[in-house]
């Protein structure tokens, strides 16, 4: 490929920052043409979700990383400010550029940007194709025998397990085609994306932002963590998971290359890998859900559930958000969050769990903490789970099943491992267990009466 003549084509990066296997890089490739990378911040185009505080920390280590990724390939990242309707025919008019290709995003704000700005740019005589880089399966192509989108997760697996998974795509090319003429770009400290006081010196400890990364941590899962999986997924004092969510949520790698990478380790530990593909398909029921019903990461999918008497009281999410409840699991699950923008899974399900039933603070109060402080956040995922705790969504655990934090700590935490590395100063509890459990139970009873 020489692409001697050719125009060059926008690469509009998004959450699929990484250069192998990635489909709209790809097409670029295929057809020979120079690539012009850029971003567009414009987080006034993501509706009631900007990304927060530790999502544009981790975006801004990740563009760091794939812009040096770019230039060891005789490249760059171009860097602009949105609205992205404006900026991508800019650049395209300062580059010569004739075509925008970008990988597809599945919230419900993202679509609506991006099918204006296709729109947009084909108004403008450009050419603007789109491609599924985040994703086993396109929402649209996983129905029921009726035609309708699942609500529930194992018939939903189910027929994904049918289906076909994504060929691979290729690697990331050595080097790509020079650009005459390259458009003026922005420099990433220029987004402000990074906190003015330094509160992310402990993601530091325990991250690496960037496709190198999600590569080391996909290669750590599989080698440390794989074969025990089914057993020391819920233990939080133990690495058992493969902490690749922020990964897959900034698109540094894909869930393909991770499918893949799982079953060529299957060998002499298949149950632990099937234990560990059911959860990305978790994944892919999370944002089914959220492109076929919109409105649940503000409603509950469950109606009835709208009328549920929530009493918010500012004290108590005030030691939640803290840490301090008294209650030492749930404790050091929100200081571990705030120290590393991330908490194990077993724990954020107790955590949420003791904010909406022994509290009675809505789910979409805890919904919109974790979307500012974890740096995995994902509003499909993050809407999922938080509906499932509250009893309101797909899949939901009744309300009245309710987590006792104690006995959740005597069986996931036994030695408390994990207790001791996070809580150093004990509180006494804000709350009975019992009567908190008696209020739920008299909340669920109000709204059925309702």
């Amino acid at each position: 490929m020489t692409g001697a003549g050719r125009p060059p084509v926008l690469l509009w990066f998004r959450q699929d920052l990484r250069l192998s296997e990635n489909p709209a890089l790809a097409a670029v490739l295929d057809r020979g043409s120079p690539v012009i990378p850029v971003f567009v911040w414009a987080p006034e185009e993501e509706g009631a979700w900007p990304p927060g505080a530790a999502s544009r920390w981790w975006l801004a280590q990740s563009l760091a990383s794939l812009d040096a990724d770019l230039r060891r390939r005789g490249s760059r990242l171009i860097v602009a400010r949105g609205p992205s309707a404006k900026a991508l025919p800019r650049l395209a008019a300062e580059s010569g550029a004739t075509a925008v290709f970008w990988n597809r995003r599945y919230e419900p704000a993202a679509v609506e940007r991006d099918t204006k700005v296709k729109a947009a740019l084909r108004a403008r005589g450009l050419q603007a194709e789109s491609f599924n880089a985040s994703l086993l399966f396109e929402p649209w192509t996983i129905r029921n025998q009726s035609g309708q989108p699942f609500r529930v997760f194992t018939p939903f697996w189910r027929t994904c397990l049918a289906k076909p998974t994504p060929p691979p795509w290729k690697d990331a090319p050595p080097r790509l085609l020079p650009v005459s003429d390259w458009p003026g770009s922005l420099k990433i400290a220029d987004l402000q994306l990074e906190p003015v006081v330094d509160w992310a010196a402990g993601f530091r400890e325990v991250w690496q932002p960037g496709e190198a990364g999600a590569g080391r941590q996909l290669d750590r899962f599989l080698e440390e963590a794989l074969s025990a999986y089914p057993s020391d997924r819920d233990r939080p004092g133990i690495s058992g998971t493969s902490r690749l969510s922020p990964h897959l949520h900034f698109g540094e790698l894909g869930p393909a290359q991770v499918w893949r990478a799982v079953q060529s380790s299957m060998r002499g530990r298949v149950a632990a890998a099937e234990a560990y593909l059911r959860q990305l398909g978790w994944r892919e029921f999370a944002h089914h859900l959220l492109y076929h019903f919109p409105n649940t990461p503000q409603a509950p999918l469950r109606s009835e559930f709208a009328n549920f008497p929530w009493k918010s009281k500012a004290e108590l999410f005030k030691a939640w958000t803290t840490g301090r409840t008294g209650y030492p699991l749930v404790d050091a699950g929100m200081r571990e969050l705030w120290r590393t923008g991330w908490m194990h899974n077993r724990v954020r399900m107790v955590a949420a769990s003791f904010l909406v039933k022994h509290l009675l603070i809505s789910w979409q109060e805890g919904a919109a903490w974790f979307w500012d402080t974890l740096v995995d956040a994902d509003l499909a995922n993050n809407t999922l789970g938080w509906q499932w705790v509250a009893g309101c969504g797909a899949d939901a655990a009744p309300y009245f099943r309710i987590f006792n934090p104690v006995m959740q700590a005597a069986k996931f935490d036994p030695d408390e491992a994990y207790v001791r590395q996070w809580v150093k100063d004990r509180v006494a509890p804000i709350v009975d267990h019992d009567e908190a459990r008696h209020r739920a139970l008299a909340a669920l009873a109000a709204m059925a009466k309702s």
